[in-house]
């Protein structure tokens, strides 16, 4: 076990303006400390939010930018003081790789809202160099944000839990919504929706998948094995379904009223907001009132979570859909994706993939 004490040279893919279009780029991985760990990039996911990433969508966009943020890799070396870790070993890495370590998120296990956090890729770490993402052969991360791989679980099969699974399990664990016997809806079926299905199942909820057509009713019901459907433009069934859910998970990456959802929800009903929006949405207040109803949000997971849903799906033997592609498919990937036409989670292939030189 020792410390890397020079910079590699790595290749990944990048986008390098507002247009999306990811191409080859070489750069140098930051210098290794003694609590950093080198990992070879097995695989990684692909999320919704990095087409808002490479496209500028959110105006904060940095080039060039490697994206990936549902990194899986193998440890290839330690530095002289990391102690959690050992070399082979199959590890993760998610939505952030630092934070300042020392305000009461960072001392209470939440660093993902420490407001110095460090985001994996388009951020600049604490030597002042950007950082970059899992699209790429190798990273280099601090111990601290870094979780293990369950022994026998696939890389691809990881991928997804490191920002969708545990951006779904979160807010299930820290609002007390884990014990069995709940009514919940998911509400959009995409990446992150489908993983709410899985996780509200194997906790033992009944489960209810909201969406705006009849569409994706068979896969919800018979794949996925959702309890209930609702179609959202129906107003029938939304009628019929007043009062009926304890929790909505609300995945909706768009913007959309919310009035009818609230309605859906029992007294003390929670709404759960996880789709990134940049337009304001809308209610009206005694919608809240009358019912002692919440909206609020949820922003991906901490480590400690993280660590969590990855031995939650391990030991109740649950998996995710995905569609494995190689890395010159990677633009076709998003393009699809933008289309939300994948079901339900792309992983890039990248050790099984020819890096460009």
């Amino acid at each position: 076990m020792g410390s890397i004490e020079s910079e590699r040279t790595v290749t990944g893919f990048a986008a390098k303006d507002p247009s999306g279009i990811l191409s080859p780029y070489t750069y140098t991985l930051r210098n290794t400390g003694p609590q950093d760990v080198f990992i070879k990039v097995i695989c990684c996911g692909i999320c919704h939010s990095d087409l808002h990433q490479v496209k500028n969508e959110l105006g904060m966009s940095n080039y060039p930018m490697v994206p990936g943020h549902e990194v899986v890799g193998e440890v290839v070396e330690l530095g002289s003081e990391v102690d959690r870790f050992r070399i082979g070993e199959l590890v993760g890495v998610g939505c952030i790789l630092g934070s300042c370590s020392t305000c009461s998120p960072c001392n209470t296990d939440k660093e993902q809202y420490c407001h110095k956090r460090i985001w994996t890729y388009n951020d600049v770490y604490h030597d002042g160099r950007p950082t970059q993402g899992g699209f790429s052969s190798a990273m280099v991360v601090h111990q601290k944000f870094v979780v293990r791989i369950p022994e026998g679980m696939s890389p691809e099969q990881a991928a997804p839990l490191l920002c969708a699974g545990v951006t779904v399990y979160s807010p299930l664990s820290h609002f007390g919504l884990k014990q069995s016997g709940l009514r919940g809806g998911i509400l959009g079926l995409g990446g992150v929706g489908h993983m709410g299905v899985k996780v509200a199942k194997a906790l033992g909820h009944h489960v209810t998948v909201i969406s705006s057509s009849e569409k994706k009713r068979e896969e919800a019901l018979e794949h996925l094995g959702a309890d209930d459907y609702l179609v959202s433009s129906d107003k029938a069934q939304m009628d019929r379904a007043i009062d009926s859910l304890d929790y909505i998970i609300d995945t909706v990456p768009v913007f959309h009223p919310l009035e009818p959802y609230l309605s859906l929800l029992k007294l003390d009903g929670k709404l759960i907001l996880m789709g990134v929006i940049n337009t304001p949405l809308q209610f009206v207040s005694p919608l809240l009132m009358i019912g002692r109803k919440t909206i609020t949000g949820s922003f991906i997971g901490s480590m400690q979570e993280t660590q969590e849903v990855l031995d939650f799906f391990k030991e109740k033997e649950l998996t995710s859909m995905i569609e494995v592609v190689k890395v010159d498919y990677i633009n076709k990937a998003l393009e699809r994706l933008e289309k939300n036409d994948v079901r339900y989670r792309f992983v890039v292939d990248v050790a099984g993939s020819k890096m460009p030189e």
